[in-house]
C-alpha cells in the first residue's frame, strides 16, 4: 500500500474509534493490522499517526453537547476518505480493511449503532455488496456457538460431518478447538479464526484467538497434536468438483533409459488429482525436462506406466485425446502474426465443432483473463526483435493451451527470464486455474518464497532422475534439516517475516565433504541414490499405488477439425504469417525477376560487327543453352532456399500441437500448397523478365510450366531437409551440397560420356542421371526449344528423316562393312583369333538384327546364318548385298525427305512474300548453339562400338530412344513408354511431378527423418 492509503486508514481507525472511550485495546488491533502490512520500524510510525488522529477526532470532541456535531462530520470524513482510497484498493484490501474495522469496533462488549454505521458506510463505499458483507459481519462478529449455515464456511475440528449441513468440514483427531475458514468467493480470497486450548501455528506465527486470519498459497496450519492443515487442503475442501469432473494421475515405477544407454529416471512413482500445483524441482541435469516429457506423454517410459483415471496416457491416446496440455521451456508462437491471430488460429484448430462466433468470443474471453486484450492487436515479434513484452509472450503461450482447458497442464520453466513480478502473474494465473479444478505440474527454478508457497505439492529430483522428496513445500525444509540432524530442523518459515528460503534444500542436499584442511572436496556427503532410500524409507513417502481402476473421463469442448478445415486453417495462418513479413515477401517477389534479369541481361550476346544488319537475334545468341541451364538451376535454388525452413522453423509449434493430434497430412499439404503458389509466381516473373530480354517468342507457357516443376522439386526437396535437420545452420550448410550435383551431374557442365568411366557409361544417362532434377527440367527445355520454336517445327520430322539416313549411309553402313571385311579376312587367314572372330560375327549379326527388326523391308534377310559354324564366302555375299540395299534405301529415303522438306521451304517462303522475312523467321526462332549442344556437332564421334554394339552418337536430338521404360539417350527427342513414343518435354515434366509425389510420400512417412534417428541409436550403442 502506498503512504497516502496508510495514512488515509489511520484516520479510518481514528474517526471509527468510540468516542470518549481508552482507545487502548483498539490500538492492539491498528497495531496487528500495521505488523502484518509492515516491518516493525514502519508499524511504529503509523501507529504514532493513528494516535495523533486520534487525538484530534476524539479527544478535542469530549464536550457532551458536541457529540451530535461529531457524529456528522465523522460520516462525511469516514465517506470522504473511502472515495479518495478506493480506486486504489484492490478486491482483497478491501476485504482485510473492512475485516480490521470490525475487529477494530469488536474489541469493546457492545458495539454501538453509530459504529456498524461507519463501517456499513466504508462496505458501500468500496462497492461490497451487502450479502456480502452482511456474512463478513456475521463471520467476524458472531460468537463460536453459533454456527451460519452457509457453504462457504469450512470448519475444522475433531468432530464428525453433520451431513444435514451446508457448512464444509475437514475432521482432524487430535485437535482441541476448532478453525473456522470463510470463502469469498468475488475476492478469492479465504479467512480463518479460531478458537481452542491449544496453541496454533499459522505459518510458524502463534494464532491469537478469535482473531481473523487471512490465508496465503502455502499457508500451513500446525501444532503438536495434529497434523499439519495445509492451504490446498482448505482449497480442496470447498470444491465443488463432481466425480465425473476429477482426475486421478497415477505414476507407477516410471523409469526412462536414453537411447544411448544413460539412465534419465529412477523408478519414479506418485499419485495427484485435480486441485493441485505440483512444483517440480532440481538442479540442472537432474531430468527434471524428462521426467515432464514421460508425464505428459512425449516419452515413452522404459518401464512403468503413466495412468489418467486409469488409462496409459502412452499406449491409450486415441482416449485421453485433448485432457493434456503442454507449454515447453521454449517460444512457440508464431512471430509475425498478432496476439490475436496466434490465439484465433490455435482456437480453430481446437474446436471443430464450434461454430466462429464462439470460438471468437472463448479467444476474446481468454485474452481478457490473461491480461492481453490491451495488446491483442500487435504483432509478437521475436524475441530479439520484441514487440510485446517476455512476460505478455510467457501469458500468450499459456493461454494456446488454456482456451482449450486441458484437465491436466504441464509447463516446463514458465517463470525463466521473467521479472519477480511477471513470475508472481504467471504463478497466480496457474494456482487460480488449479481453484477451478486443473492439475498443473510445473518445472521450475529458484522460485521466491511467494511462488515456493503456491505449490501444493513438490516433487525433488536429483542427479540421475533420482526422486528425493515429494511431498508440501514448506514441509521439505523440515524433511531434510531433520535428515542431516540440524538443531532448528522444525523451522522452515522466518520468524520476522514469514518467507521460505527454497535454496537452503539444495544447500543441504548437494553439500560435500571436508578435507581435514576444511576445505571442500568434490565428494557429496550423501549422494542422490542415498537421498532416494532415505525418502522411501521415510513417512512422507505417501504414493500407494492401488489396482488400475478406470472412471470415465472429464468431458471437453476438444475436438480436433476434419483435414479439409485443418488444411484451410494451416494455410490462411501461413499465409498471413508471410504476408506480415515485409521482408520476406518482397525478396521472394523481387529475387526471381531480378536474377532473370541479370541473366538474361548478362547473356544476350549478339555479333557487334557492322556486317550485321539484323542486329541481335536469337539464332546468334551463343548463350541460349546457358541460359536455360541457368534458369532451371535458379529454379531449383529458389526453390530450395524458399522452403528450407519451414518446417524446422514451425518444429516447437508442432511438438505443442502434438497434443491436439492434428494432420500431419493437412500440415503438410497447406505447406506445399503455399510454396506451389509462391514458386508458380516466382517462375511467372521470371520467365516474363529472362525471356523477354532474350526475347525467345511463343515459349512463355512452356517455359513457365517446365521451370515451376523445377522449382516445385526444389520445395519438396527443401522441406524433407527441413523437417530431417535440427538446425537452421545445418540445412544451409547443406543446401551447396543439393544444388553443386545438380550442377555437376546434370549432362550439361560435363557430358555423361565424359564423366569417371567406374561410374559412367558412354552409350545411356547412368543412374545418378535420372534422378537429377536439373538434367530432366533442362533436356526438357532444351529439346522442345529446338523441336517445336515456330521455325523448326515444321521442318523437323524431314530433318529427322535425312538425319536417320545420313547416320545410316555414311556412318553405320561403313563400320558394318568394315566388321564384315575383317571377318572375311580372318575367314581366309589360319591364324584368325577366334575371340574377335567370333565378337566381329556377333556385333555384325546383332546390328543387322535390330536394323531388320526395325525396318520390315529388309525381312527378307537371314541373319541366324552369320554364325561361327555356318559362315562361309556366300553368307559373307549375300550380306554385302544387303548392305548395298540398305544404302540405296537410305539414299532414297534422304533425297525424298530432301525434296519433301524443299518443297516445304518455298511454300514458306511463298507465304512470308520475301526471303529476307524468311530469314529473319529463322534467326528469331531457331538458335546455332543450341543446336550444336543437341545435335553434338562439335564432337569428333558419328558413331562407337562399345560393349560389342555401335552405338550413335550424332544427332542424339533426331534419335529415336531404345529401351521401353522412359529411359533414353541424353536430348531424345521421344521418350518410350508401353510401346509408344511421348514427347521428351511432357515426359520429363511428368517425371519431375512424380519426383514430387514420391518426395512427399518420403516427407510424409518421414522415412528418412527415421532413417537418421535409427543410424543415431546405433552410433550410440557403438560409443556406449
Amino acid at each position: 500500500m502506498s503512504e497516502r492509503i496508510l495514512k488515509a486508514l489511520m484516520q479510518l481507525f481514528a474517526i471509527i474509534a468510540k468516542p470518549l472511550a481508552d482507545g487502548s485495546d483498539r490500538r492492539l488491533v491498528v497495531n496487528s493490522f500495521l505488523n502484518q502490512m509492515l516491518n516493525q520500524e514502519l508499524a511504529n510510525e503509523y501507529l504514532q499517526v493513528y494516535d495523533y488522529y486520534y487525538s484530534i477526532y476524539q479527544k478535542k470532541l469530549s464536550v457532551k453537547h458536541k457529540r451530535k456535531k461529531s457524529i456528522a462530520l465523522s460520516s462525511v470524513k469516514v465517506l470522504k476518505i473511502c472515495t479518495e482510497i478506493n480506486n486504489e484498493l484492490t478486491h482483497q484490501q478491501k476485504r482485510v480493511v473492512l475485516f480490521r474495522l470490525l475487529e477494530f469496533i469488536k474489541t469493546d462488549n457492545e458495539i454501538s449503532d453509530q459504529e456498524l454505521e461507519f463501517v456499513e458506510t466504508v462496505a458501500s463505499t468500496f462497492y461490497i455488496p451487502d450479502k456480502e458483507f452482511i456474512k463478513i459481519k456475521a463471520f467476524v462478529l458472531y460468537d463460536f456457538d453459533r454456527l451460519p449455515n452457509s457453504s462457504q464456511l469450512l470448519v475444522i475440528d475433531d468432530q464428525k460431518n453433520d451431513p444435514d449441513m451446508l457448512v464444509n468440514h475437514i475432521q482432524t483427531p487430535g485437535m482441541r478447538g476448532q478453525v473456522r475458514v470463510f470463502s469469498i468467493v468475488e475476492a478469492n480470497m479465504y479467512v480463518m479464526r479460531y478458537i481452542g486450548d491449544d496453541e496454533l501455528y499459522l505459518n510458524g506465527q502463534l494464532v491469537q484467538q478469535d482473531k481473523v486470519y487471512v490465508l496465503t498459497f502455502g499457508s500451513s496450519m500446525r501444532n503438536s497434536r495434529i497434523k499439519p492443515i495445509y492451504y490446498s487442503d482448505i482449497i480442496s475442501a470447498f470444491s465443488d468438483l463432481t466425480r465425473d469432473e476429477l482426475i486421478k494421475y497415477d505414476v507407477k515405477k516410471v523409469s526412462y533409459q536414453f537411447p544411448n544407454g544413460h539412465i534419465g529416471l529412477h523408478k519414479i512413482s506418485f499419485t495427484e488429482e485435480s486441485g493441485n500445483l505440483i512444483g517440480i524441482m532440481g538442479a540442472s541435469g537432474a531430468g527434471k525436462s524428462t521426467l515432464l516429457n514421460v508425464l505428459n506423454g512425449i516419452h515413452k517410459p522404459t518401464e512403468g506406466e503413466v495412468l489418467i483415471n486409469g488409462y496409459n496416457i502412452h499406449e491409450e491416446e486415441d482416449k485421453i485425446q485433448g485432457l493434456i496440455g503442454y507449454v515447453s521451456q521454449d517460444d512457440l508462437l508464431i512471430e509475425e502474426l498478432t496476439v490475436f491471430q496466434n490465439l484465433y488460429y490455435n482456437a480453430l484448430l481446437c474446436f471443430g465443432n464450434l461454430s466462429k462466433p464462439i470460438i471468437l468470443k472463448k479467444v476474446v474471453t481468454a485474452l481478457q483473463n490473461l491480461g492481453l486484450y490491451e495488446i491483442k492487436d500487435m504483432t509478437v515479434g521475436s524475441p530479439l526483435n520484441k514487440k510485446i513484452s517476455g512476460g505478455q509472450r510467457k501469458r500468450l503461450n499459456i493461454a494456446l493451451e488454456l482456451i482449450r482447458e486441458p484437465s491436466v497442464l504441464f509447463l516446463d520453466e514458465p517463470t525463466s527470464g521473467l521479472s519477480s513480478r511477471d513470475s508472481e502473474n504467471i504463478m497466480d494465473l496457474l494456482k487460480e486455474l488449479t481453484l477451478k479444478g486443473k492439475l498443473i505440474f510445473v518445472v521450475i527454478h529458484q522460485p521466491s518464497s511467494d511462488i515456493f508457497k503456491m505449490f501444493d505439492k513438490l516433487l525433488l529430483l536429483d542427479y540421475g532422475g533420482f526422486m528425493i522428496y515429494y511431498g508440501n513445500p514448506v514441509d521439505s525444509i523440515m524433511y531434510f534439516k531433520s535428515r542431516i540432524h540440524q538443531a532448528d530442523w522444525n523451522e522452515s518459515e522466518c520468524h520476522c517475516c514469514g518467507n521460505v528460503n527454497s535454496e537452503q534444500i539444495f544447500n543441504i542436499v548437494e553439500a560435500n565433504v571436508l578435507d581435514e584442511y576444511g576445505n571442500l572436496t568434490k565428494t557429496r556427503k550423501i549422494g542422490p541414490s542415498e537421498w532416494s532410500r532415505k525418502f522411501l524409507r521415510s513417512d512422507k513417502n505417501p504414493y500407494l499405488f492401488k489396482e488400475k481402476e478406470k472412471r470415465s473421463l472429464p468431458k471437453i469442448d476438444f475436438k480436433a477439425p476434419g483435414l479439409l478445415k485443418q488444411f484451410r486453417v494451416f494455410v490462411m495462418r501461413d499465409v498471413l504469417s508471410k504476408f506480415s513479413n515485409r521482408q520476406y515477401m518482397l525478396i521472394n517477389m523481387l529475387e526471381a525477376p531480378l536474377l532473370a534479369f541479370i541473366l538474361s541481361f548478362i547473356v544476350k550476346f549478339y555479333n557487334v560487327d557492322a556486317t550485321n544488319k539484323l542486329g541481335y537475334t536469337l539464332f546468334e545468341n551463343n548463350n541460349l543453352p546457358v541460359y536455360i541451364f541457368m534458369s532451371v538451376i535458379v529454379a531449383i535454388f529458389i526453390g530450395l532456399t524458399v522452403s528450407a525452413e519451414e518446417i524446422i522453423k514451425d518444429r516447437k509449434i508442432l511438438r505443442r500441437e502434438r497434443f491436439l493430434n492434428l494432420s500431419w497430412f493437412s500440415y503438410l499439404t497447406s505447406k506445399v500448397a503455399i510454396l506451389l503458389f509462391i514458386s508458380a509466381l516466382q517462375a511467372l516473373l521470371f520467365v516474363l523478365v529472362g525471356n523477354s530480354v532474350m526475347e525467345i517468342p511463343g515459349m512463355n507457357f512452356h517455359y513457365w510450366l517446365m521451370l515451376f516443376s523445377a522449382w516445385s522439386v526444389a520445395n519438396m526437396m527443401g522441406l524433407i531437409i527441413s523437417d530431417l535437420f535440427k538446425t537452421v545452420v545445418t540445412i544451409y550448410i547443406l543446401i551447396p551440397f543439393l544444388v553443386i550435383p545438380q550442377l555437376i551431374l546434370s549432362g550439361i557442365i560435363v557430358r555423361y560420356d565424359q564423366l569417371n568411366p567406374s561410374v559412367s557409361s558412354p552409350t545411356s544417362i547412368p543412374w545418378y542421371g535420372e534422378i537429377i532434377a536439373a538434367r530432366w527440367a533442362y533436356e526438357g527445355l532444351a529439346v522442345h526449344q529446338y523441336k517445336n520454336n515456330a521455325f523448326e517445327k515444321d521442318y523437323y520430322p524431314y530433318n529427322k528423316v535425312m538425319s536417320e539416313a545420313i547416320y545410316h549411309k555414311d556412318y553405320w553402313l561403313k563400320e558394318i562393312e568394315n566388321k564384315l571385311n575383317t571377318i572375311e579376312r580372318q575367314l581366309n587367314n589360319d591364324d584368325t583369333n577366334p575371340e574377335k572372330f567370333a565378337y566381329n560375327l556377333r556385333l555384325v549379326r546383332e546390328e543387322l538384327k535390330k536394323q531388320i527388326q526395325e525396318n520390315e523391308l529388309f525381312s527378307f534377310a537371314q541373319t541366324d546364318q552369320i554364325t561361327p559354324d555356318a559362315i562361309n564366302q556366300q553368307v559373307i555375299q549375300n550380306v554385302h548385298r544387303l548392305l548395298e540395299d540398305m544404302r540405296k534405301y537410305y539414299i532414297n529415303l534422304y533425297n525424298s525427305a530432301s525434296r519433301q522438306k524443299d518443297e516445304l521451304l518455298e511454300e514458306k517462303r511463298a507465304k512470308l512474300m520475301d526471303n529476307e522475312s524468311f530469314i529473319r523467321l529463322k534467326m528469331n526462332n531457331a538458335n546455332d548453339q543450341l543446336s550444336e549442344f543437341v545435335r553434338n556437332s562439335n564432337s569428333f564421334d558419328r558413331i562407337i562400338e562399345y560393349n560389342g554394339r555401335l552405338y550413335q552418337k550424332m544427332d542424339p536430338i533426331y534419335k529415336d530412344p531404345e529401351p521401353e521404360f522412359i529411359r533414353a539417350h541424353f536430348y531424345s527427342p521421344y521418350k518410350k513408354f508401353l510401346g509408344s513414343f511421348f514427347p521428351t518435354y511432357w515426359v520429363n515434366l511428368i517425371v519431375l511431378w512424380l519426383m514430387n509425389i514420391l518426395s512427399f510420400i518420403i516427407l510424409y512417412k518421414r522415412w528418412l527423418v527415421k532413417l537418421f534417428a535409427w543410424i543415431e541409436k546405433v552410433v550410440e550403442r557403438v560409443k556406449s
